[in-house]
């Protein structure tokens, strides 16, 4: 079975940018662009359970901090993963907000499912949230990296050392923002 892989954009012109300069695939019957609120979107209820991959972006066009980052805001997304799926946020690894989103995240999906990459020099990081996944033991995912980067050329073992886990939930994050 070929995963489902739904992203969510508010900003038309930001998917036709991606669509000539990055290859955006067009849509198919596992791969979807919605140009919507993602807040909208998360809150409407035929949404549960609807991606396999839910992909966020969380900053508009000024890039200054998450335009949405609530506890509310995550547990929808949570509720939006099919079981065994999984989310992605691009947040910056290096602003104030960073911790305090991460953990908001890992209050939605538990600690133990949310892991972050290692942030790249402009202080992106990718935080991937898992929904009823267990990670496997680190000496299998050495063993599946070997074996992608064997098949495909990629760099799996370097991303698999770029992966860590998460901040914990606190308690004072329950409250939306």
């Amino acid at each position: 079975m070929k995963m489902r892989v739904t992203v969510v954009e508010l900003n038309e012109r930001v998917v036709n940018a991606c669509r000539q300069w990055f290859r955006l695939p067009a849509p198919s019957a596992t791969f979807a662009v919605e140009t919507a609120d993602a807040g909208a979107w998360v809150a409407d209820a035929a949404q549960r359970g609807a991606a396999d991959v839910l992909a966020v972006d969380l900053y508009d066009h000024e890039a200054a901090s998450p335009v949405l980052d609530s506890a509310e805001f995550y547990r929808r997304c949570f509720d939006v993963v099919a079981p065994g799926g999984a989310m992605t946020v691009n947040l910056f690894g290096r602003d104030a907000s960073f911790e305090k989103s991460t953990r908001r995240i890992a209050s939605a999906f538990g600690a133990d499912a949310v892991r972050t990459l290692q942030p790249t020099k402009e202080g992106n990081t990718v935080v991937l949230a898992m929904k009823q996944v267990t990670f496997a033991p680190l000496d299998e995912l050495a063993r599946r990296a070997e074996n992608i980067e064997t098949r495909w050329q990629l760099p799996a073992r370097k991303w698999l050392r770029m992966l860590r886990p998460a901040a914990g939930p606190a308690a004072t994050d329950s409250a939306p923002a």
